[in-house]
């Protein structure tokens, strides 16, 4: 198992915080960066930034938004990223949410599975250089009543760069499994992981043809270090509270509506009600400590040790880990056990 770092959303008076982490991570040998992006600074921005500033770790964008460019765009993108960085490139794709695809993009969030399937149809198509063309229900490539003609990507760059799915429910994992070459997990709980791996694997067994590499898992997890296991609960619970209780509507909460097969039903609506309510401070409190300790790494460096090692048995490929603290000594100091307990699981062999 790798070990990955995600710092979450950049864009919110943090950034040089942030880049002082991933250039420790990149000394420390972290195999992956994953950069998020929601209706703040994009991703692509992010990762040329810090390839330019560090030299080892690998550059995931976790996610690109696929209502907010076109297939195209995105092929782009990527080659553009992993030409400059020396072939560190992953592509990381995800639909959104409704409010974000409808509000933010102006694209209509019906039927993202197969949405996506076309849209990473398309993606191939372009970084294996060969002419895009596509005739589907949401994309049409090249336009039939006018002069656009089939192009090719116009760039040389790794023969194929790999594409991750971030997927929550049943139905996308089995997409991811059956078109991608990994996954993007997030509250992930060891004990659980074994219903999504299904999920997955059914839709490798759909594959006309097996994938060229193993297929990769990789689970974001918040990690606090500290002696209190419930100071560490309160340091990170306002991370899940966000998702669980304010990401997507009432009616579409992807995160809320894992929560609740996890078996935490009753809880996951209190929190969305407070949530959405304004009160995400109560939100957090609200979200059962149980939940939190199942979906992160907290406590000690023994402890977090032993929650690896969870990880690491139950078949995660990668556990990408956000260190939470008041200040980057905190952060940094959370990174650095988590590297810490990852050599002490490799000695394990």
């Amino acid at each position: 198992m790798r070990l990955g770092l995600s710092c979450g959303f950049w864009g919110q008076g943090r950034d040089e915080e942030n880049l002082a982490l991933v250039q420790r991570a990149d000394e420390l040998g972290v195999d992956v960066l994953w950069v998020a992006e929601a209706y703040g600074p994009d991703a692509v921005s992010i990762l040329s930034f810090v390839a330019a500033r560090t030299q080892r770790i690998g550059l995931g964008a976790g996610v690109l938004q696929i209502p907010g460019r076109t297939p195209a765009a995105t092929a782009m993108a990527a080659v553009s990223i992993d030409s400059l960085s020396g072939g560190r490139f992953r592509l990381g794709l995800g639909v959104s949410g409704p409010q974000v695809s409808e509000g933010w993009h102006g694209v209509r969030f019906g039927r993202p599975l197969a949405r996506t399937r076309e849209y990473v149809q398309v993606v191939r198509t372009a970084l294996a250089h060969r002419p895009v063309t596509h005739e589907g229900e949401f994309f049409t490539l090249p336009l039939p009543d006018g002069p656009g003609k089939a192009l090719r990507l116009t760039h040389t760059h790794r023969p194929s760069v790999p594409i991750y799915l971030a997927a929550v429910g049943p139905r996308n994992l089995e997409l991811a499994g059956e078109i991608a070459d990994g996954w993007l997990g997030v509250f992930v709980a060891p004990d659980h992981f074994a219903e999504q791996r299904a999920h997955l694997e059914a839709g490798l067994a759909r594959r006309h043809t097996p994938p060229a590499e193993p297929f990769r898992t990789d689970a974001t997890v918040a990690v606090a270090v500290g002696d209190d296991l419930e100071e560490c609960v309160r340091t990170v619970s306002p991370y899940p509270a966000l998702y669980v209780g304010g990401m997507g509507s009432r009616e579409h909460n992807f995160y809320n509506q894992l929560a609740c097969r996890m078996g935490y039903e009753q809880e996951a609506t209190r929190v969305q009600e407070l949530y959405l309510a304004g009160k995400a401070r109560d939100a957090a409190a609200a979200l059962p400590a149980q939940f939190v300790d199942d979906t992160s790494l907290l406590g000690d460096t023994d402890r977090i040790t032993a929650r690896m090692r969870r990880y690491r048995d139950a078949g995660i490929s990668t556990l990408t880990v956000a260190p939470w603290g008041a200040d980057l000594q905190a952060r940094t100091a959370a990174l650095e056990t988590c590297v810490e307990a990852h050599a002490r699981l490799e000695a394990e062999g």
